[in-house]
C-alpha cells in the first residue's frame, strides 16, 4: 500500500480522461454529472462518491469498489497525517 495515496480524482484526470482525450465537459456529459461536480473531483476538492463510482463502473472505467477503495485509502492517509486524536481504549466497566 502506498504511504500517501493520491486522490483518485487525479488518477481519473491523468490516467483515464487524458488517455482517452476527453474534456471534463465531455466526460461529465457521458457520466451524467455536472461539469462542476466532476471538475471538483478531478482536482481533489471533492470525494468520489458511491454514485460516481457506480457511474464510472457503468462507463467501463474500473469497478465501483476499486474507486471507493482508492478514495478510502486517500481519506485515511489524510486523517492519519493530521494526527491521531487522544482516545481511551474501550474496555468493560465491570
Amino acid at each position: 500500500m502506498m504511504k500517501n495515496p493520491v486522490h483518485p480524482g487525479e488518477i481519473l484526470r491523468e490516467d483515464v480522461l487524458a488517455d482517452l482525450g476527453l474534456t471534463v465537459s465531455e466526460a461529465a456529459n457521458r457520466l451524467g454529472v455536472s461539469r462542476v461536480s466532476l471538475s471538483r473531483v478531478l482536482h481533489g476538492h471533492a470525494r468520489i462518491s458511491s454514485t460516481l463510482a457506480i457511474r464510472l463502473e457503468a462507463a467501463g472505467v474500473g469497478t465501483a469498489s476499486s474507486w471507493l477503495a482508492m478514495q478510502s485509502a486517500h481519506d485515511l492517509s489524510v486523517e492519519r497525517a493530521a494526527g491521531i486524536p487522544k482516545v481511551q481504549r474501550l474496555t468493560s466497566v465491570a
